[in-house]
């Protein structure tokens, strides 16, 4: 065996020619070796509507995937995603949701011209798209974005068939809020300090 060749096989295996393997970092690859790419986990929430859950009377939820630039994805998994005033409208068929604001990172390529507050569409199946259509058309409901998370490694928009609510209905929501809120305090300070006897 010649020493070009005992070289070759010796780099294929990952020893070096003098017989010892290559130094390996602390997560088990050689240097300049690439590890799997790190992915969100499979259904985790990036952002929450929950001005939608106060304004309205929530009947169906559905789950649309969101069409988006790369500079947007980069955006969203750094956080820069906001949704408090989004809304869905119907278009010709297919669905928009207007309001979702993802600012630009400052990394951002020089040739792209980022626009955070652009109209993105929403993809569904037509029969889906259809039977919506039908019940924002005939019963006066309206499509509201719920929030924004990853499916398997995709970003997903929960949207749902909505009423709004009703003056007196958004009040009662603040005091029943308020009273929980209040019921967690006098729970806390009567676990802190104990009664005597």
């Amino acid at each position: 065996m010649s020493a070009s060749s005992a070289k070759s096989s010796a780099r294929s295996s990952g020893k070096s020619a003098a017989g010892k393997s290559a130094p390996k970092s602390a997560g088990g690859l050689a240097p300049g070796e690439r590890g799997p790419r790190e992915r969100p986990p499979a259904s985790a929430p990036i952002v929450d509507n929950r001005r939608a859950r106060f304004e309205y009377h929530l009947e169906e939820k559905h789950e649309a995937g969101v069409v988006l630039y790369g500079w947007e994805i980069k955006a969203i998994r750094a956080g820069q995603v906001q949704m408090t005033d989004g809304y869905v409208v119907i278009k010709n068929g297919e669905l928009f949701v207007i309001g979702l604001r993802i600012n630009a990172l400052r990394s951002a390529s020089t040739h792209v011209l980022p626009e955070p507050d652009r109209t993105k569409k929403l993809l569904m199946r037509k029969d889906e798209i259809r039977r919506l259509v039908g019940k924002v058309e005939q019963r006066g409901f309206t499509l509201v974005p719920l929030n924004l998370h990853y499916r398997g490694g995709l970003v997903k928009c929960d949207i749902a068939l909505a009423k709004g609510k009703a003056q007196h209905d958004k009040r009662n929501a603040e005091k029943d809020r308020d009273w929980e809120r209040e019921k967690g305090r006098l729970m806390r300070h009567q676990v802190s300090s104990p009664g005597r006897d």
